[in-house]
């Protein structure tokens, strides 16, 4: 279909340069406004042939949207494809930064980048093991009414995992404040008071640290950290890459950190070309982070920052724009806590104008529904059971789905709709690492393969090929495999393994019983047969090895693509060696490199590929998709909280005690209580600033905003009917029913009065 821009697109396309803001309503276009924009920069000549256009978004399959995307309008123009443009995610852009010049933040040429399951199990091992060092270095947090008896389970168990979601927190912050581990060891020590809580995150954060420092590796937020300390320290690189990219263009702007925010505006320099397009409505991805869409707005307030909107969208009825402009005015109005009034803000949505060629579904207001019947949770999901039945078979042709705001209320019900014989996608609620993590185990082999006689290297391909034992219910059996990792990292000499000699066979003289010698026997024969394949084309090698290591179709068609990249990339870059080609597949594998596997993470979902079948996502995974119905499950009370005296918090934990200085009517929040002591910290000022619960109350604020705004977007997903249910949860002991949630009982009210 030809793009028509609309009047407002159209003042978005007439940019030629210098900063501008753009705040995007859901369904306004704004992926396409931004790739016609792109193309249009390349199409006018503005570009030298040294020069690109940098397109940065948040998630990989926006990634590929956008690239497709402008390939094609810069091939309709009569231009080179792949040329002129970049399409990145943050994280992609910092691995481009520092892999410039990692010597300038202390890396080496081969540095390494962890993916986030590596990391979590660095980071859960650093928890664990403080936990294990100081077994009541927490008690007194803990609540004074738990029984003796139930301590230790608490502390081998909810503790265990309440520390390592306060460290994971924690270390992010640290490093989106820039503070190495020595910097807070240092200021700990100065204190003339005490910050315990700081005191752990530091601890575990050193840790974690020096695991990734033993590996020559760091992680995600290191890339972002370091990223922007090359560019602050080396004027030519900077400068470099200013001329480089001379026009950048930014989408999701609401969910860009501190630090993100802050590279992006140094590479574009104080009369740079930057346009930074987002919804700070649609801000959901920033508890426990410094991501918060009051960047986005500051930018918006800023001199000499041309401001403006696309409030037009095609996606909804009348009836659900009016729904969803509703809760903003509410929440800017008559929100009951005036403090987070700011959650929402204008523009509000307005349908597209006469003539438009996407116009918006015919208006039908019979087809939004608010029920205010009290569910229990599994009295809910039998509605909602009932409620498919009954409309699945008279529309196969249309895409619906089930939002839920946390991951098990999906799993319930997804059991439920098999229960009932009813056709359900979950992939949504099931997060796929499938091109990742074969990519992964590829790139394990070939960096062994580029230096066979590393130990550490083949001990690693050993894991690769058990990795099926991973994640079996059997723990033990990974430890098993672990073990024998570990015994093949002590060999000395890795040839006396692989090709053995007489008087020069490890496996003949090693000390282990006959199974386990027929077991890496069987190894030895693998390894032996993809050295041979090394002198093969890149190609073939990789899918000679995919031969052993895949059994599922999925994995073996995704390893012929990834072989046809790394064939392409030998072809275009002759002096590439083994080292270079495994180099390119670690970067697929670490979300460096935009590569689009088939998994639905990966590229993309598509909601009319299920017509007639029932989608269910938490809200979170469903943000940029929309459905022609939807149902948004267990708005309730703990949910979606209003910062009332009944209202219950999820990173509250029954087990802690509420604050001894601000009356909190709640468990301490520890996370939050870590990150204020952090904060101080990081400010250099006087521990006795820190008063305890009044973090937890701020957090308490934080998210109660952050759930209007994931409530907007589950309305805003909906094209044509909509479903809003909650239920009274399964309150413990001393805990009330939970209530509908208050945003939910206005929109209802007000329904009601304008049916």
């Amino acid at each position: 279909m030809t793009f028509i821009p609309r009047p407002k697109q159209q003042e978005i396309l007439a940019y030629t340069g210098g900063k501008m803001g753009v705040s995007a309503v859901p369904g306004s276009g704004k992926t396409e406004t931004l790739s016609q924009l792109a193309a249009q920069i390349i199409n006018r000549g503005a570009l030298d042939s040294r020069q690109e256009v940098l397109i940065v978004t948040l998630v990989n399959s926006a990634v590929d949207s956008f690239y497709q995307r402008v390939s094609k309008l810069v091939k309709e123009r009569g231009l080179l494809p792949h040329v002129g443009y970049r399409v990145r995610t943050l994280h992609g852009l910092a691995h481009d930064i520092v892999r410039e010049r990692p010597a300038l933040v202390g890396l080496a040429d081969d540095f390494q980048i962890v993916d986030e399951r590596a990391a979590e199990e660095s980071l859960n091992e650093a928890a664990a093991a403080w936990l294990r060092s100081h077994p009541g270095g927490l008690d007194d947090y803990l609540s004074s009414d738990i029984e003796p008896g139930k301590q230790d389970w608490i502390r081998k168990d909810p503790l265990l995992e309440l520390v390592k979601g306060t460290a994971n927190a924690f270390t992010r912050q640290a490093k989106d404040l820039q503070l190495a581990p020595e910097a807070l060891r240092e200021r700990l020590a100065d204190l003339a008071g005490d910050l315990p809580l700081a005191g752990m995150g530091a601890a575990i954060y050193a840790d974690y640290q020096r695991a990734l420092a033993y590996r020559g590796a760091v992680d995600f937020d290191d890339l972002i950290r370091l990223a922007l300390q090359a560019l602050e320290s080396d004027e030519a690189l900077l400068l470099r890459l200013r001329q480089r990219w001379p026009y950048i263009l930014e989408d999701e702007a609401q969910d860009s950190s501190r630090l993100q925010e802050r590279i992006l505006r140094t590479l574009a320099g104080s009369a740079g070309n930057w346009v930074r397009v987002g919804d700070p409505n649609q801000a959901i991805f920033e508890t426990f982070t410094t991501a918060s869409p009051e960047h986005l707005r500051r930018f918006l307030r800023e001199e000499g920052v041309a401001a403006q909107d696309l409030p037009n969208s095609g996606r909804s009825t009348l009836s659900i724009i009016d729904l969803a402009n509703r809760l903003i005015d509410w929440t800017m109005q008559a929100h009951p806590e005036p403090a987070v009034r700011s959650a929402l803000s204008l523009p509000h949505i307005e349908p597209t104008p006469p003539g438009d060629p996407q116009p918006n579904p015919p208006d039908d207001p019979a087809a939004i529904f608010l029920i205010s019947s009290r569910y229990s949770p599994d009295g809910e999901v039998r509605a909602l059971v009932e409620s498919l039945a009954r409309w699945l078979p008279n529309n196969p042709k249309a895409t619906v789905a089930v939002l839920v705001p946390r991951n098990q209320r999906g799993f319930d019900l997804v059991d439920a709709l098999r229960g009932r014989g009813l056709p359900v996608v979950d992939s949504l609620l099931r997060s796929s690492l499938s091109t990742r993590q074969a990519a992964g185990a590829l790139a394990i082999l070939l960096l062994y393969l580029a230096d066979p006689t590393v130990a550490t290297k083949l001990a690693r391909v050993y894991e690769v090929w058990r990795r099926d034992q991973r994640d079996e219910e059997d723990k033990a059996a990974w430890v098993a495999v672990q073990k024998i990792s570990k015994l093949l990292r002590r060999i000395e000499q890795v040839e006396d393994f692989v090709w053995p000699r007489a008087g020069r066979d490890w496996l003949a003289e090693a000390e282990i019983d006959e199974e386990l010698r027929t077991h890496l026997e069987e190894f030895r024969a693998l390894v032996q047969r993809w050295q041979g394949a090394v002198l093969l084309p890149i190609d073939q090698t990789l899918l000679t090895l995919a031969q052993d290591l895949f059994s599922e179709p999925g994995d073996l068609a995704l390893a012929h693509k990834l072989a046809v990249s790394l064939q392409i990339e030998a072809e275009r870059r002759p002096d590439w060696r083994l080292p270079e080609l495994a180099n390119e597949l670690t970067s697929i594998a670490r979300n460096e490199r935009r590569f689009i596997g088939f998994s639905e993470e990966d590229s993309g979902f598509d909601p009319n590929k299920y017509a007639g079948q029932v989608v269910v996502a938490t809200i979170h995974k469903a943000k940029g998709l929309e459905w022609d119905r939807v149902y948004l499950m267990s708005v309730n009370s703990y949910d979606f909280p209003s910062a009332q005296p009944y209202d219950q918090y999820i990173a509250e934990k029954w087990f802690l005690r509420e604050s001894r200085q601000v009356q909190t009517g709640g468990p301490l929040n520890l996370p939050a209580e870590a990150l204020e002591q952090l904060t101080i910290l990081a400010e250099a000022r006087d521990p006795a600033d820190y008063v305890e619960g009044a973090a937890s109350q701020q957090a308490r604020l934080d998210y109660v905003r952050e759930r209007l705004r994931l409530l907007y977007v589950g309305i805003t997903r909906a094209k044509k009917e909509l479903i809003i249910t909650w239920n009274t949860g399964r309150p413990g002991p001393n805990q009330a029913d939970l209530t509908q949630a208050l945003p939910f009982a206005a929109l209802q009210a007000y329904w009601e009065r304008n049916e």
